[in-house]
């Protein structure tokens, strides 16, 4: 079906409501301007006072004009060479916000019987406090390298990029046993893309133009919990 407005600011295509949130084994989040209002690594970057250099490169990986998100991932955390890891706390306690409805549509969701994942291009240090904060089941994203209270610049492990995300999905989806059409992917970026092609609902929240038109469901007004507002 077309794209048509089912209520104001929430866009969908390519399905029909209603769906029943019980249909669905599994649902997947991204962090960083979907479940949470920063950037986190824009905010980190301002406190050695390169936020702009590090947004610029942030915005344009979300757009989809950088496609190799890790080489944007590493360009940006080698300009947070020598921040104070405290730096992290700060921005935790004094700029992170959950965005609204997230709380309601993740207590909807484990009331519903789905497995909760918070899939992110950004740092443990605060997806693990966010999946902790909101009740989710589990969180996988990127590992900062800290030495002598200073952070070096890079990232420790496998970068979580777009595939990465798309296989901890899958790999959720096998272990409790349901395909992926049965999950729900929601995220911003253009790296969320590969993650939300293979859900059986796809929801971009307030989301660059790429993401908003591949989308099964744009909310682009309002709370992430309007999308039960498909649901029975």
């Amino acid at each position: 079906m077309s794209a048509q407005e089912f209520a104001p600011g929430l866009v969908i295509q390519h399905f029909a409501p209603p769906l029943r949130l019980s249909d669905f084994k599994a649902i997947a989040f991204d962090m960083d301007s979907t479940l949470i209002s920063i950037e986190c690594i824009d905010e980190i970057a301002d406190a050695v006072g390169k936020k702009a250099e590090v947004a610029a490169i942030t915005e344009a990986a979300m757009r989809g004009e950088i496609t190799d998100f890790k080489d944007s991932l590493r360009r940006r955390v080698a300009l947070l060479q020598g921040v104070p890891a405290e730096a992290l706390q700060e921005v935790y306690d004094q700029r992170l916000k959950i965005n609204p409805g997230a709380p309601e549509l993740i207590n909807a969701a484990k009331a519903a019987g789905l497995q909760t994942l918070l899939v992110s291009g950004g740092f443990t240090f605060f997806a693990d406090r966010v999946r902790d904060r909101l009740g989710m089941h589990e969180a996988h994203s990127n590992t900062l390298e800290i030495e002598g209270g200073l952070l070096t610049g890079r990232v420790l492990g496998d970068i979580v990029d777009g595939e990465a995300k798309k296989q901890h999905l899958l790999r959720l989806c096998e272990r409790i046993g349901c395909d992926p059409r049965q999950s729900i992917a929601v995220g911003d970026g253009a790296n969320d893309l590969l993650m939300m092609g293979v859900a059986g609902l796809s929801v971009a929240y307030h989301a660059k133009p790429k993401v908003r038109e591949q989308a099964m469901v744009a909310i682009n007004e309002g709370g992430l919990d309007r999308v039960l507002a498909l649901m029975t």
